[in-house]
């Protein structure tokens, strides 16, 4: 691995890592922590803040997964390194030091790498996203969904095993940071959008 390659898996961990939900929930006065699910994603923010602070929270938190792979894919640093890059983005949005590791779930950071990587099947886990959330008003079924649709996709369009393998490994961390929704949606507890 070449120095440059470490330096953008690096850079692109620290990226991921700027809680952007809290950011601008702080602006506003509210500690996003504090109120809602006290997740410090998109969804929590426009539930307490409302949709635009929300809309706007999951584009910038989606640009931090899109922008270092798009970095690594000029730099021509390798399909293996571009997966790399997008995963440290990821776990910097899911376990950011500046928080003690306490992040979010990883949605709208996945949904950026992966408009980069694979933008097709990017695509269609946002159109199997739209569609649940629609059907069940339910965010978290949506991102559930998605992030199915989206690995069925990466295996429908055969995109390259590095690629296929980061895609396998965020849909179990997605599983795995989705784990109390499960347990409300198993309930019947779960809150609608």
């Amino acid at each position: 691995m070449t120095a440059a390659s470490v330096a953008m898996i690096a850079g692109a961990y620290l990226l991921g890592s700027i809680p952007t939900g809290l950011m601008v929930a702080r602006a506003r006065g509210v500690d996003i922590r504090a109120v809602g699910s006290g997740n410090i994603g998109a969804t929590n923010v426009a539930r307490s803040l409302g949709r635009r602070l929300g809309v706007l929270v999951l584009i910038i938190d989606a640009l931090k997964g899109l922008t270092p792979v798009m970095a690594a894919r000029f730099l021509h640093l390798g399909e293996s390194t571009m997966a790399a890059v997008g995963l440290a983005a990821i776990v910097g949005h899911v376990f950011p030091v500046w928080l003690k590791f306490r992040g979010g779930k990883g949605v709208a950071t996945a949904l950026g790498v992966f408009a980069g990587l694979s933008p097709l099947p990017a695509a269609a886990g946002v159109l199997v996203y739209l569609v649940a959330v629609l059907v069940t008003r339910i965010s978290s079924v949506g991102s559930l969904l998605g992030a199915t649709g989206l690995l069925g996709a990466m295996v429908a369009f055969k995109e390259p095993p590095p690629t296929l393998l980061l895609g396998a490994a965020v849909w179990a961390l997605i599983l795995i940071r989705h784990r109390s929704n499960i347990r409300r949606l198993l309930r019947r507890e779960e809150t609608k959008v």
